[in-house]
């Protein structure tokens, strides 16, 4: 059965064979614009090209294709979709003037059309440049979306005199609002680290931006770190069990036990993707963060690929998997087994009786005090 769209589209904007355009995209908002005044959407089929240019193209309606869905009839909520419907046009490019025509045309459809509901189909729905300034303003301000498109239905009177619907105004948001924070937030995180370098020349810090300017990898250890690496970098825990709230990135720190049994900080990384190459970057700029010394020994979780890269980037270490938990408790025991125990003095201080000051290494030298 063949269905001719019913509406009342102007003659003029009804494609036709033989119409002519400047521009393919031209054409194909011309359909796009009839598509809408009649009720469904457009998708290009096929495009032919010669080298780098375009020849041809087919456009055709959304539901051109046939399939059969998996799905029972009974249950979907879309029953019509995938109706081999042959709706469509083709345009070519005329060589000798420049200009692209259409060479057929085929108007009918295999379902129901309904222009009263075109503006909510996929294709036909947009946002204005008002409600995205709105929806980039209540996002900066922590407004939730669904309030956010809540104000907007009750501004126009209603959904229907709305032409997007909420997941639209998610779409945005993830895709353009937290997509150019997200490069905001990475040069401010930049600046900051190079802030922290010109306060301390000690300060250490790493970092791989994507293409699109987002964080990739990075790494950053202050002078306080890389000096308790020294005393307490013998045994030291590796551990990527927590994600930042935004932008779902990989939060991973270096730690050691100092001798009260409380774990000390050795650098701090966020990694986009937890593959092999993300932790040889990191294991290797950590290293050159401590001088290229390598730790004795390494706990780390059950991470296959995290154990591949510290072969290849620390072939000497001793490396053992343990839950985060019980990293602090273990690193004190795996100490005790491969690490020889050095003598320790306790001292008043001289500037302040009240405090003890604790020093390791030997009595001749005052290496450290806590």
């Amino acid at each position: 059965m063949h269905v001719r769209p019913f509406c009342d589209v102007d003659d003029q904007f009804v494609p036709k064979v033989g119409m002519t355009f400047n521009t393919l995209k031209d054409a194909a908002k011309f359909y796009k614009d009839y598509a809408k005044a009649t009720g469904f959407f457009t998708r290009v089929r096929s495009t032919n090209k010669k080298g780098n240019e375009i020849k041809n193209q087919l456009i055709t309606c959304s539901r051109e294709r046939k399939w059969k869905s998996k799905i029972s009839p009974t249950e979907k909520t879309n029953p019509t979709a995938g109706l081999n419907c042959p709706a469509r046009i083709y345009i070519h490019t005329l060589k000798d003037v420049g200009a692209w025509i259409i060479s057929k045309v085929v108007l009918h459809h295999s379902h129901p059309c309904c222009p009263t509901q075109a503006e909510m189909l996929k294709q036909h729905r947009e946002l204005s440049m008002s409600v995205r300034r709105t929806i980039e303003n209540n996002e900066e301000a922590g407004i939730r979306p669904s309030k956010t498109y809540q104000t907007f239905v009750a501004a126009a009177g209603g959904h229907r005199e709305l032409n997007f619907i909420e997941k639209d105004v998610r779409n945005y948001i993830s895709r353009e609002v937290q997509n150019v924070s997200e490069q905001e937030d990475a040069k401010e995180f930049e600046k900051y680290l190079l802030r922290m370098k010109e306060k301390n020349q000690n300060f250490f810090f790493e970092l791989e931006l994507e293409d699109d300017q987002s964080i990739k990898l990075a790494f950053w250890a202050d002078a306080r770190s890389r000096a308790a690496f020294e005393y307490f970098g013998d045994v030291i825990s590796f551990d990527t069990t927590y994600n930042t709230n935004r932008y779902n990135l990989v939060c991973g720190s270096f730690v050691g036990v100092n001798h009260h049994g409380q774990s000390t900080l050795l650098g701090c990384a966020l990694m986009k993707n937890e593959d092999i190459e993300s932790f040889k970057w990191l294991f290797q700029c950590w290293l050159r963060c401590m001088g290229g010394n390598v730790p004795k020994g390494i706990l780390t979780d059950q991470c296959t690929l995290m154990k591949r890269a510290i072969e290849a980037c620390m072939p000497t270490i001793i490396h053992r998997c343990s839950s985060p938990s019980e990293m602090p408790v273990l690193i004190i025991r795996v100490k005790r087994d491969i690490v020889p125990s050095r003598p320790m003095r306790v001292k008043l201080s001289t500037s302040n009786p009240s405090v003890t000051e604790i020093y390791i290494g030997t009595m001749e030298q005052e290496d450290y005090a806590v």
